[in-house]
């Protein structure tokens, strides 16, 4: 049985008529009413926050799940969670202490070293369990800003009755990134590298899983479409449980209640601690921090969602090189419902404009904080982090500085979490200009184990050999393996492709 008779139905995020879409449902098929997203609605607190901090984490998500109605029967998610065993932690998602009251939540010791395993890993084993149990044949699409990508890839790898492409923009990655995806032999997976933006390569994406004559080929050819991006509700789901492990660590210590600090672009991190704050997490506030593509900024701010005279730039935190915020959709339904959201996502959509009115903007603020960091700001918070003894990457980096930002502004006594959404690794070339006094010259003609090596070599002479810095082969191993997804595409030609390749 692959569900139970206690799943609840899920709403839409631009239609108030009533489904009868479960969670599986969602899964198996992202497409919600009018172009829209499945999410959870009518979230209720946790009774005893203490009895779930007592379970460990595959028990407590198996609680969280069952408290939001999910109804995924309990052995298949158990299989689902038995993913886990491959990370390099006993503990999946430590909570470290970098200083007095700031915290880091580690998401980035799985299989590919960031954040995104953490719902890909057991989303991809329940997907293809489910598609094993049904007898049927999925084709998954993913788009990527970097991480994404590598996990979705490492997830699906031949696991039964699964293909999974990737769409990813070609020179928008770090070398790294890129060969964790480049380099894939598994025979059920396809990479293409996109001559544009991520924007491009989500945008495909959606259009392809909206795209009714492509849906019927890929019929036509014996698979039934999904997605593995954060428009899939078990993505988020996944993405919810590890914030209670941050309320399980600090209660030990104490201490009831914290902020949280998410480097954010698509907002499906940030959104799993919004949905564990409705769930009873004391959380105060949820503080968003970008980069140079400072579109949630603006939104948080000043309640304005602008990108008609945006034009994305390549930052040193490439994963967050996004403009149009997918789950920013599932927060305006929590917060305004169906309709609201409807109106300003088609008007986002067509005039790439929509405004929130001032009360509607005061009301996200009592929860919500955003402030962007420049390129030359997210070098310096490496430094001043690895002053303290703890290596940053250039997303968290970011996070960190918001943090610092933040006890300036009168939250001294505030507890704060930042949420570490990678290993340094992935993006050894900026880590090594913050860190080895490198000029943007030498950085350039520089690759990226040249720069892990020089990294390395300076945490050596600094006796910094923290467990959670190491890497392991599959990193180096990269390096020495041969490139197989090189092509370049467009995105217009990406339907016939992968018609072709199916």
């Amino acid at each position: 049985m692959i569900e139970n008779t206690h799943a609840h139905f899920l709403g839409q995020t631009r239609s108030d008529e009533a489904t009868h879409t479960t969670f599986i449902q969602a899964m198996l098929d992202p497409n919600a009413a009018y172009g829209g997203l499945y999410t959870f609605c009518d979230i209720k607190p946790l009774h005893d926050l203490t009895a779930l901090y007592a379970l460990s984490y595959n028990a407590m998500c198996q609680q969280i799940f069952t408290h939001l109605g999910i109804g995924l029967d309990s052995k298949l998610l158990e299989s689902a969670l038995a993913s886990y065993a491959t990370f390099r932690t006993d503990n999946i998602a430590p909570l470290i202490q970098i200083e007095s009251q700031l915290y880091a939540l580690e998401l980035y010791h799985g299989p590919t070293y960031a954040f995104k395993d953490m719902a890909l890993q057991p989303f991809s084993t329940l997907l293809s369990l489910i598609a094993k149990q049904n007898n049927k044949k999925y084709l998954i699409l993913s788009a990527t800003s970097g991480d994404t990508g590598p996990a979705t890839l490492s997830g699906f790898a031949n696991k039964q009755n699964i293909k999974a492409i990737c769409i990813y923009p070609k020179g928008g990655t770090s070398e790294v990134q890129r060969l964790q995806m480049t380099t894939q032999t598994a025979t059920n997976l396809k990479v293409y590298g996109i001559n544009g933006d991520f924007d491009l390569a989500q945008s495909t994406l959606k259009a392809l899983l909206k795209n009714e004559n492509f849906r019927n080929l890929v019929t036509e050819k014996g698979y039934a479409l999904s997605a593995a991006n954060s428009v899939n509700i078990a993505r988020i789901a996944f993405q919810i449980v590890y914030y209670f492990i941050i309320g399980k660590e600090l209660a030990k210590q104490g201490i009831n209640a914290f902020s949280v600090i998410v480097p954010s672009g698509n907002f499906g991190n940030a959104l799993g601690a919004f949905f564990a704050k409705k769930m009873g997490l004391p959380i105060t506030k949820i503080c968003i921090a970008s980069n140079p593509n400072d579109i949630l900024t603006q939104f948080f701010t000043t309640g304005v969602y602008d990108i008609r005279n945006k034009a994305l730039r390549l930052s040193y935190s490439p994963a967050m090189d996004i403009l149009k915020s997918s789950n920013i959709e599932r927060l305006l339904f929590a917060y305004f419902g169906a309709k609201k959201t409807k109106a300003y996502m088609e008007s986002l959509d067509k005039t790439q404009y929509f405004s929130l009115t001032s009360d509607e903007l005061k009301v996200l603020q009592t929860l919500f904080e955003a402030h962007s960091f420049s390129d030359e700001a997210c070098l310096y918070g490496i430094q001043q982090a690895f002053a303290k003894g703890y290596v940053l990457d250039p997303h968290t980096s970011n996070a960190y500085l918001f943090a610092k930002h933040r006890k300036e502004q009168g939250y001294a006594n505030d507890t704060q979490v930042i949420i570490a959404t990678a290993h340094f690794a992935k993006f050894a070339k900026v880590v090594c200009k913050a860190l080895c006094n490198i000029d943007s010259h030498t950085m350039a003609i520089l690759n990226d184990k040249e720069a892990l090596d020089k990294i390395f070599n300076l945490l050596h002479t600094h006796n910094i050999a923290q467990e959670n810095l190491q890497i392991d082969s599959s990193i180096l191993e990269l390096f020495q393996k041969k490139e197989i997804h090189t092509q370049s595409y467009n995105a217009s030609d990406l339907q016939e492709s992968i018609l072709a390749w199916l």
